[in-house]
């Protein structure tokens, strides 16, 4: 056995994001068999992720990352592949040259995480962990989607919608207003007044 021997070099967007290695070793042969055979984007054609020609794509590492993930999050067994996938498109993302990358990197996370909520005893806090983490750069985020898309509102804010969401479940009345009310101010798109009053109602009833 040749232990010098050579990886494979591959093509496709694995090979053009310099990903290779990666791939190599985040998953088994059987596995990227069957990633390659689930992922077929439009357009992609067959073998688009290791064995086409690339020479130019507008996505950046994160998006591309991020929109592999959404082939693996519907059935359980398949989410641990999403949650690899997230896992290198957190560690690859760089916030100061594609915020937008980054910040749907976790709104993927927050997704994958909270429909594992009755799982795994971790996904909960690791859906809060990404909430927080989107949350983190939102004001970047707008910023840049102001910029992109000028004549357009600023979208919805899954981290700040989902954290809502988890904090009044858990009776953290507060925390959830507080939320509500950065995300208004911040100009993301959402129903933070009738939220917050909602809230306030059920602090009250608390009490």
């Amino acid at each position: 056995m040749n232990i010098f021997r050579r990886k494979p070099q591959l093509k496709g967007l694995i090979g053009y994001f310099g990903l290779s290695d990666w791939w190599l070793a985040a998953f088994t042969e059987q596995e990227r068999t069957q990633i390659e055979k689930v992922y077929t984007p439009i357009g992609g054609g067959t073998g688009s992720l290791t064995q086409s020609e690339m020479t130019y794509t507008t996505a950046t590492v994160s998006m591309f990352l991020s929109g592999l993930s959404t082939w693996f999050r519907k059935t359980e067994k398949d989410r641990d592949i999403a949650h690899r996938i997230l896992k290198k498109a957190l560690e690859v993302g760089d916030p100061k040259k594609d915020i937008l990358g980054v910040h749907f990197t976790y709104q993927a996370l927050i997704e994958v995480w909270y429909r594992d909520r009755d799982t795994f005893p971790e996904a909960i806090d690791e859906a809060i962990s990404a909430c927080l983490g989107q949350i983190g750069i939102a004001q970047q985020a707008a910023k840049q989607f102001k910029k992109e898309y000028p004549k357009s509102p600023l979208p919805s804010h899954v981290g700040y919608t989902q954290l809502t969401i988890i904090y009044d479940k858990q009776g953290r009345y507060d925390e959830a207003i507080q939320m509500a009310q950065q995300a208004k101010k911040q100009g993301w798109n959402g129903d933070w007044d009738a939220r917050v009053q909602r809230y306030e109602k059920k602090k009250t009833k608390s009490k």
